[in-house]
């Protein structure tokens, strides 16, 4: 398990004695440079998910408003995937082409352009191209943001998936509370338009320019079993340097990514059948919240738990996710049977259940992307980043395919 964040800079009695003014100046330097990444990266990950929960969450409104049919709001979670899924599949292949500073503009630029267009919705198909927009804009991100965890002291993974976790829990709830507030959805949405403005200023101004980095803090003797590719000579490897790699250097780095990978798209394929499939079907009369209530807690309970796991790295270091992916599997095998034989005798039980699948689904994810930070060559690093973000839209997409079938399926029981 990793030290604290910062515990590399503290020196010990005899080094304070020996160190000179200079050296003392370049030590706070350091840990200057060290949070002022740790914080970007926290920034870049909330508004990277949090323009996209805000303005998915505006678009069923709008959707509603326009009275939508079942299919239309079906299109909605097409049109929040598909975008998403072609970008990560992608970018393995040509992502390199375009620069890291283009990249984070076109992100901003399309969070932005998300806003106003559901903002100013008069039909379906424009609040449809608005989660278009934010689904380039999140994936684009995701991609381009993890890549770049390869410049920098492994500790900002652990930023970044906090950031991208508290993205939900607080979109969600900014979106609530000031639509309760008495808000209309369109002032609501032109309120957070200071979001894809944080995101350009986080990576613009707040960020300190890549450098080779050390292990991070990391072990010597833990980093040396778990990376035994890397070579003994010291190279110097700068953002893009890693897309120099052959197809058949990049077929080779993606097979051993595998590992990793494929738990993490079973964890992302249970989680959102739970979310899409059977959320609503846990109904419970015996309780004083209404079915629209019981469904806000259920997905509020889901956003704490994946923010309070995402931020959890410091604290436990899961090796083996493939026990994560079993869990969650066993989680949805649980939960579907209680949607069919209603066993569970109270809500609270639920709550905890879901809860729980959030915890599993926010160490799944930051724990993935360390260890593949932990395993890869440091000339890999920045593909295996990019390659291994197919993970969660994969599973969301598999699990969106499946789950609309069978909440319906269910629906329809007598």
């Amino acid at each position: 398990m990793e030290d604290c964040a910062g515990s590399r800079w503290r020196l010990s009695d005899s080094e304070r004695e020996e160190t000179t003014p200079e050296t003392q100046a370049s030590l706070l330097d350091g840990q200057g440079a060290h949070w002022k990444n740790a914080v970007g990266f926290w920034l870049l990950g909330l508004c990277n998910n949090f323009s996209y929960v805000v303005m998915l969450s505006a678009a069923h409104d709008i959707l509603r408003h326009q009275q939508a049919s079942g299919n239309q709001s079906h299109a909605v979670l097409l049109a929040d995937i598909l975008p998403t899924l072609v970008i990560k599949l992608l970018a393995p292949l040509g992502l390199h082409l375009l620069p890291y500073s283009p990249r984070v503009l076109v992100s901003g630029i399309c969070s932005a352009g998300s806003f106003v267009l559901v903002a100013f919705s008069h039909s379906v198909w424009t609040s449809l191209c608005g989660v278009v927009l934010a689904s380039i804009s999140s994936g684009l991100g995701e991609v381009t943001f993890l890549s770049l965890t390869a410049f920098y002291p492994r500790a900002v993974i652990s930023w970044w998936s906090s950031g991208t976790g508290g993205a939900g829990l607080l979109g969600a709830l900014s979106y609530l509370g000031l639509t309760q507030a008495g808000l209309s959805p369109q002032h609501t949405l032109l309120s957070m338009l200071g979001i894809p403005a944080l995101l350009l200023a986080s990576y613009f101004l707040l960020l300190t320019s890549p450098e080779p980095q050390d292990p991070g803090g990391e072990d010597e003797a833990e980093t040396a079993a778990r990376q035994p590719l890397i070579g003994t000579e010291a190279q110097e490897w700068k953002p893009g340097s890693s897309w120099d790699l052959s197809l058949q250097e990049r077929w080779t780095v993606f097979k051993g990514l595998l590992s990793h990978i494929i738990p993490l798209v079973l964890v992302y394929f249970a989680e959102y059948f739970i979310n899409q499939g059977l959320f609503e079907l846990l109904f419970f009369r015996n309780t004083s919240l209404s079915h629209a209530q019981q469904y806000r807690w259920y997905q509020m309970l889901y956003q704490a738990g994946v923010f309070a796991s995402r931020s959890s790295l410091r604290c436990c270091h899961i090796r083996y996710t493939w026990v994560l992916a079993l869990l969650q599997c066993l989680n949805l095998a649980f939960l579907l049977a209680d949607v069919c034989l209603s066993f569970l005798p109270s809500i609270y039980l639920v709550f905890l259940i879901i809860l729980y699948e959030g915890l599993l689904g926010g160490s799944a994810y930051v724990n993935t992307f360390h260890n593949i930070a932990l395993e890869t060559r440091e000339e890999h690093r920045e593909f295996a980043m990019a390659a291994a973000c197919i993970s969660d839209t994969l599973g969301i997409s598999l699990s969106g395919a499946l789950a609309l079938q069978l909440h319906d399926f269910l629906c329809h029981l007598p």
